[in-house]
């Protein structure tokens, strides 16, 4: 293992990033999204997509050097068209008008479509809660979950991410998962290192449980809580796809193929002003927040949220990243 800062993590992917045909901003959102997992030791959306996203800026599957299109159809909805882009692209050129959408109205929504992969969902969420309004955000993804009983795939792992700010500013609660029981790059990973699988993340193709990472690979992944997870899923599947007029998870092609096809994704996020109307948002918040903190280790998830300012880097991954740091 290699001790990395998340300085270099963020400068040495936005380098890489650069060098493979991505603008400048568009390199710094995205190299910071990458640094801000390592941070948080999301290591799946971290450095594990920097290769992947070098790669496919060269073949075309996602385009480093387009402006976002931001429209405002209607007073509460904000619709950001990413031209195949970066997903953190898109949400960057989106976050302001629906910001300001949002305190005009109350409640907005900004529909982020026509986008890569956007990995940490909570990426973004979190940006909302700094900006003092609730943030409920989705997207999906290639179709790797089966239906409860099924056997083959329909649904992506379709996380939903949700920030709420603290009276008085920063974060008070966060929240960011898969509504599929596990994140499908940690079965890629457990195969890259030949290690099985807990029962109950997937099944293979005959609908069996399985612990064979290749064979739930080869079959389909499991919502998280069963056929309530599954309920969520797609609630996150019909607004994620259908409100931005991206795919749906049994079209996305496979995310980290060099070539191919756009992912085009969609990311849908619900901004609210807490304090809007008639709301008592945040004494109502205070009575469970304090309900939770009497508990003996009972605690709101987000406010144990610490960031590294170094992390452990497998010595294999940081050789890769400075080798993409300088396009062949």
């Amino acid at each position: 293992m290699t001790k990395v800062s998340i300085t270099d993590i963020r400068e040495a992917a936005k380098t890489a990033l650069m060098a493979h045909g991505a603008d400048d901003w568009i390199a710094e959102v995205v190299a910071d999204a990458t640094a801000d997992s390592e941070s948080l030791g999301n290591k799946v959306c971290g450095l594990y997509y920097l290769e992947s996203y070098c790669q496919q800026l060269v073949s075309g599957r996602v385009k480093g050097a387009v402006e976002p299109a931001v429209t405002r159809p209607r007073p509460g909805s904000v619709a950001v068209d990413a031209k195949f882009g970066f997903a953190q692209a898109g949400f960057a050129r989106g976050l302001p008008e629906a910001v300001k959408a949002t305190r005009e109205n109350g409640i907005a929504y900004l529909a982020v479509g026509q986008a890569h992969t956007c990995t940490s969902l909570g990426y973004f969420t979190h940006q909302i809660a700094m900006e003092g309004l609730i943030g409920l955000g989705m997207t999906n993804a290639s179709a790797c979950v089966a239906p409860p009983g099924g056997n083959a795939p329909v649904l992506g792992t379709n996380p939903i991410a949700f920030s709420v700010p603290k009276d008085g500013g920063g974060v008070g609660l966060h929240y960011d998962f898969s509504t599929s029981v596990v994140a499908k790059g940690k079965i890629t990973m457990a195969q890259a290192a030949g290690q099985p699988i807990p029962e109950g993340w997937a099944v293979d193709s005959g609908g069996n449980p399985t612990k064979d990472p290749a064979a739930a690979l080869a079959g389909a992944q499991l919502s998280a809580g069963g056929y309530k997870g599954w309920g969520i899923g797609l609630m996150v599947e019909l607004l994620a796809a259908g409100m931005t007029a991206s795919v749906n998870s049994l079209d996305v092609p496979a995310l980290k193929s060099p070539a191919g096809d756009p992912h085009n994704l969609g990311q849908f996020y619900i901004l609210i002003d807490p304090q809007s109307d008639q709301s008592d948002f945040y004494a109502r918040f205070a009575r469970v927040a304090d309900a939770v903190g009497e508990q003996p280790g009972g605690r709101l998830p987000g406010l144990t949220l610490n960031r590294a300012d170094a992390v452990d880097v497998p010595d294999a991954l940081w050789k890769l990243v400075q080798t993409l740091q300088t396009r062949a």
